[in-house]
């Protein structure tokens, strides 16, 4: 009997997304959470006494400004080379961006996989067989999965390919193939990365994508890590995850139908980020609210939007060792506008201009002549190194029209005393 470990999308070094603006951020867990995330890896691996580990691609983040970097990663292999547990790594499509990682010499318990083709090691003792190929470009659009060889007889096949299988919504389609292509080979088991969540695709044969090992941004929540697989006489028996993560990302949707009063709002808030903290496990964490429900105070929760903001992170402060990354009102009033106001009013003529107007990234750029003054006074979670949001989808459109526009009605009826 024996047991390996999976992992993949490591991303070392690169940088949590969503905190970095605000006063309260925990800068030196954001700095080295992938860092962080790593060691517990290697502390898994000796831990469980494991005959060899899997890193499925993207180690890395793309090119280094220094060897820091792979300095970091040596240095921590090496503690496995100690306790004799070897590495297979498939670099991914950010390891192909490397240029400094060509010239690194691996410790000899590392196994670097052949970017030109796909390649088979045996490990004897064991009777595996573990075959896999990594990246020569960034972005592949070439099926590797097709060339890689049949399973050898009488050992268990594993295979490594840094894939988006048939595409995953929020990932680039690089390296494409079907789960027939992957069947067809006749391997046991598929360790797959690229993905960031963790999906259990297949289970006969065993293809799995154990997803990043640590969150670094609000689209990457919940629990990251590893999969352990224990193998025996011949079969994998147990397929399991374990959490690596050091601060944990959580997405909290909280339904303030039945409040009827912005203190009933804020206590219902309270409880569901308390609640959230319970499924933590006790890590630290980075939470996003989303207020929704028809809410009796919808009006007031827009109106005083930045106030209350403030207030939502006083109480995820309080908690310990959680920080708001964002609060999304996303409520509706109980009675529509047309409804309460009439059909002909000036609000309802302000509503159907916020429709018509474009909020694509591009033409926001377009219709506004000073940028950077606005810029500067963003809010972070719309920031990304130094420019607009790069998320252009009709989603975050449609959000943000909808905030817009409930905000200058909420302000607009405040004045009028209305509501």
């Amino acid at each position: 009997m024996f047991t390996f470990l999976h992992a993949a999308d490591i991303h070392l070094d690169s940088p949590l997304r969503g905190l970095e603006g605000y006063a309260d951020a925990p800068v030196a867990q954001l700095r080295q959470a992938t860092r962080r995330g790593f060691d517990n890896l290697i502390d898994l691996a000796i831990e469980e006494r494991v005959a060899f580990v899997l890193l499925v691609g993207d180690l890395y983040d793309g090119d280094w400004k220094d060897y820091n970097t792979g300095l970091f990663f040596i240095d921590r292999i090496s503690r496995l080379r100690k306790e004799k547990i070897r590495v297979f790594l498939a670099s991914g499509n950010h390891d192909a961006a490397s240029q400094i990682t060509k010239a690194l010499r691996l410790p000899d318990n590392v196994h670097l996989f052949s970017v030109k083709q796909p390649e088979t090691v045996t490990i004897e003792p064991l009777g595996v067989a573990v075959h896999g190929q990594g990246y020569h470009t960034r972005a592949l659009a070439e099926n590797l999965a097709k060339n890689f060889p049949r399973a050898l007889p009488h050992y268990l096949n594993i295979g490594l390919l840094h894939t988006s299988l048939t595409g995953r919504q929020g990932h680039e389609p690089y390296a494409p193939c079907s789960l027939d292509d992957l069947k067809a080979r006749g391997y046991d088991y598929w360790a797959l990365g690229h993905i960031h969540k963790r999906e259990e695709v297949n289970q006969s044969p065993w293809i799995v994508f154990p997803g990043n090992i640590q969150g670094r941004h609000i689209h990457e929540a919940g629990a990251k890590g590893a999969t352990l697989v224990r193998v025996e006489e011949g079969r994998i028996i147990g397929v399991e995850h374990r959490d690596l993560d050091v601060l944990r990302w959580s997405l909290c949707r909280v339904d303030l139908t039945p409040c009827a009063t912005v203190d009933l709002a804020l206590d219902a808030v309270r409880q569901a980020m308390e609640a959230e903290q319970c499924l933590a496990d006790g890590k630290p964490m980075a939470i996003r609210l989303q207020l929704v429900g028809e809410c009796p105070v919808h009006a007031e929760l827009h109106r005083n939007s930045a106030a209350l903001t403030e207030e939502f992170r006083g109480l995820a402060v309080g908690l310990g060792e959680m920080w708001l990354e964002k609060v999304v009102f996303a409520t509706q009033r109980p009675v529509s506008l047309a409804a309460s106001l009439g059909d002909e009013t000036p609000i309802l003529d302000l509503v159907q201009a916020i429709d018509r107007f474009d909020f694509q990234p591009a033409a926001i750029k377009e219709q506004i002549s000073n940028i950077s003054e606005l810029l500067s006074k963003l809010p972070p979670e719309l920031l990304h190194e130094g420019g607009l949001v790069a998320d252009d989808s009709l989603e975050w459109s449609s959000s943000l029209r909808e905030e817009v526009k409930e905000l200058l009605i909420a302000r607009l009826l405040g004045q009028g005393g209305g509501r």
